[in-house]
């Protein structure tokens, strides 16, 4: 597929099904580009495309299939967008650092594919605004879904979900006061079970 060069063309990219409960229109919408009036289209239509099929195929659906409704609050950025929001301190990262992860149409350095979107998961709000435990949602998705990055923020516990070829399995938070790394593959807690870190929040689910 060529990079849309119509609204027509847009609209068809917009319909492409990811996965069985995702579209690509689902992941295109950006603040930046709609304040600043820039266009946030993939240059390689189908790279995107491939990068967002696996990270919704292998991470969303099995997380939304177990949690219920997840909203997209940021996923796809072009490198204009994604440069312009890094430049004026928007809280996007260098292109460089987001090839395979929001800049879903650029492999990274090492020819890697990815695909980043910042998601919420409705699931776990009464939770984490009640008890503050962010933790639950990582620790399960840790022992259950491949990833390569987490990254998780104080509002609504909205996180960053990175996964593609690299699978580095890293868990960052922004929210105090645990802030840093909750996981990666050279601390001791990296594997076994994390079980009893989520019980609790699976057992408010039930009814």
């Amino acid at each position: 597929m060529r990079k849309p060069a119509s609204m027509r063309a847009l609209e068809e990219l917009g319909r492409v099904r990811l996965s069985e409960n995702f579209f690509m229109r689902d992941f295109l919408h950006s603040e930046i580009a709609s304040f600043y009036g820039m266009q946030n289209i993939p240059d390689d239509p189908d790279l995107a495309i491939a990068a967002g099929t696996k990270l919704c195929e292998e991470a969303l659906e099995p997380l939304a299939q177990r949690f219920g409704r997840i909203s997209i609050r940021s996923a796809y950025r072009s490198p204009e967008v994604n440069g312009f929001g890094n430049s004026h301190n928007l809280n996007c990262g260098s292109n460089e650092s987001n090839f395979g992860g929001h800049i879903w149409d650029r492999r990274t350095a090492k020819g890697e594919m990815g695909a980043c979107a910042t998601i919420i998961v409705h699931a776990l709000l009464p939770f984490y605004e009640r008890t503050g435990r962010w933790e639950a949602a990582a620790w399960w998705i840790h022992d259950h879904l491949p990833y390569d990055e987490l990254e998780f923020f104080p509002t609504y516990a909205a996180f960053n979900y990175a996964h593609g070829d690299r699978q580095r399995r890293r868990i960052r938070s922004y929210i105090p006061p645990r802030r840093g790394w909750l996981t990666k593959p050279d601390m001791a807690n990296a594997t076994g079970d994390h079980s009893a870190e989520y019980a609790d929040w699976l057992d408010s689910l039930e009814p």
